[in-house]
């Protein structure tokens, strides 16, 4: 799309304005995203829904009994099947034809998943329907996290991604409180309980569908493409067309074309599979990275947030709950979780990423060691007849799942998809954030199509397993993931320079690289690419430096 011909919405705003949309628009593809992962926790309730399926049946005292966990599982996880082959096509789609309309084809694809599930016959039906609509949630995830780092200023891309999953839980309780009140229609046997829902998520997926069409293309992308000209119109528009907005809009253009530059240098870095088995990344070391990340959302699912929000009202069900109070207490959790998203906001950028998760993982290992415990004992008080003491033990372990979301909110949440951003290169930034997803997928896949079995086989602990999660991602963190708050970029790819992936021998590696190496910390500081500075495999400038800057490290040595 020709960013200078037609009404774009850039020509009406700027700055501020302009980047206020920007994020509207990518706040409301994370929307979806929550709403789409919450929205299964009620239908997998709905009493027409799981006749239907063929997975169990609703007893006279209206809880669900599953006969066919697998089923159950199976229908949902399927979905992060279909994530992951969408995440891998939407970084490649958006390499070709650019990030808004990866988004526009992303929520194309997702209505047409919607429309199939919605309107689903039989479990065979609702199962191929989920891969489909999978596939348009991963396109959408890998893209539009892209676009709005690629336009938002440096210095708000944290914040704006602690913003984003305010959002993206903002979508959970929409469709836990929609499917809440859905579950009064027709004694809640109605099918209108699970169909509408469903359908509910076409609506932002068409308004993102459209008004993806007026929106400001990424300026890398057009400098990518050889769209110079419109590349420094919209980043114009995006800086500010006062002098001094002019001024950081020629730097940052300069900036984008001299990575252009040296990635057209590097091309055969770029794949995925290069990427997976670092050909080519030299001291990079692009598939640490790309093992780090996937680990990290992995693990991210398995200290329990997975299981909670799909399945929060079997947790409250096993507290001794009734299925009515079960759904409006999960719906009740979702509220508290939104809300402490919020923290991350002021804290992330302040303590780090490694004490974030470090506190985060003691807060959420606790909550569910103790709401396992009190979930038994109340299981025990109820066979044994203790009605009150039932309920006192049931409102402990619910309590402690609360305290899990909020902790898991503050903590967890935001930094496995923050990191990915943070720690790849420039020129594979697109493909890092896939592979993040890509791990996103498969801890949500392998955990969902696994969560009512456990339930089934082990009732409460499984919480006791979630918990153990907590306790092994401590250690896990503090040997191999690197602290990059406070540090660019380029000071990360000094950071994983070292050729062990321990975290104290890359921090030695990198204290000993930046006083070797002046020139780059100074590069660094003035927000250059030290990759234009000196090639870190083979100590050459590639094509493209600046003149200035290679003058600096001339004088280096």
């Amino acid at each position: 799309m020709d960013q200078l011909s037609g009404w774009r919405i850039a020509k009406t705003l700027e700055k501020k304005q302009l980047l206020l949309a920007i994020n509207c628009v990518a706040g409301l593809s994370i929307f979806f995203f929550g709403y789409d992962q919450g929205m299964m926790g009620g239908v997998n309730n709905a009493a027409d829904y799981i006749n239907l399926m063929g997975f169990g049946y609703v007893n006279e005292a209206g809880d669900p009994i599953v006969t066919n966990s697998l089923l159950q599982g199976g229908i949902v996880s399927v979905y992060y099947l279909g994530t992951l082959f969408g995440c891998l096509l939407g970084g490649w789609v958006g390499d070709k034809v650019g990030r808004v309309r990866t988004i526009a084809f992303g929520a194309a694809w997702a209505v047409v998943g919607a429309c199939l599930q919605c309107s689903a016959q039989n479990h065979d039906w609702m199962i191929c329907a989920r891969a489909v609509n999978g596939i348009g949630t991963g396109i959408l995830n890998t893209i539009v996290p892209v676009w709005a780092t690629e336009t938002a200023e440096h210095t708000s891309r944290g914040q704006f991604i602690a913003i984003e999953f305010t959002l993206n839980i903002f979508g959970v309780v929409v469709a836990y409180w929609l499917e809440f009140g859905l579950s009064y229609v027709d004694g809640g046997n109605s099918a209108i309980r699970w169909r509408f829902p469903i359908a509910f998520q076409i609506i932002p997926l068409l308004f993102l569908f459209a008004v993806s069409w007026i929106m400001p293309e990424s300026p890398r992308f057009l400098a990518k493409v050889g769209r110079d000209k419109e590349a420094r119109y919209i980043l114009g528009r995006l800086r500010g067309e006062d002098a001094e907005g002019a001024a950081k809009a020629d730097a940052e253009f300069h900036d984008i074309k001299n990575v252009v530059i040296h990635e057209r240098s590097t091309a055969n870095r770029n794949s995925y599979i290069s990427m997976l088995f670092g050909i080519g990344s030299g001291k990079l070391h692009t598939a640490r990275r790309v093992q780090l990340v996937i680990w990290l959302q992995i693990i991210q699912e398995w200290v329990g947030i997975a299981g909670v929000t799909v399945y929060a009202p079997t947790i409250f069900r096993i507290a001794g709950f009734s299925s009515e109070k079960s759904q409006w207490i999960s719906g009740l959790n979702n509220i508290f979780y939104m809300f402490a998203t919020l923290i991350c906001v002021f804290t992330l950028d302040r303590i780090g990423r490694r004490k974030t998760l470090y506190w985060g993982s003691v807060g959420q290992g606790l909550a569910m060691f103790l709401a396992g415990g009190m979930s038994r004992l109340g299981l025990n008080a109820t066979a044994a007849g203790e009605t009150a003491k039932a309920g006192s033990y049931g409102i402990a372990a619910a309590s402690f799942v609360y305290i899990f979301t909020s902790v898991f909110g503050a903590t967890w949440l935001t930094v496995p998809w923050l990191y990915p951003a943070e720690i790849f290169p420039l020129e594979v930034r697109a493909k890092g954030n896939a592979w993040g997803v890509v791990g996103w997928s498969i801890g949500n896949g392998w955990l969902t199509l696994l969560c009512p079995v456990m339930f089934n086989a082990i009732g409460e602990k499984t919480l006791y397993i979630f918990g153990a999660c907590n306790v092994i991602s401590i250690p896990m963190v503090w040997a191999f993931y690197p602290e990059t708050n406070q540090r660019t970029l380029e000071e990360v790819d000094l950071l994983f320079e070292a050729d062990s992936p321990w975290v104290w021998d890359a921090e030695k590696n990198f204290a000993r690289l930046k006083q070797e190496h002046p020139e780059m910390a100074m590069a660094a500081s003035r927000g250059n690419s030290i990759a234009r500075v000196t090639d870190v495999e083979t100590g050459t400038k590639p094509p493209g430096v600046d003149s200035e800057m290679q003058s600096e490290v001339a004088k280096s040595g």
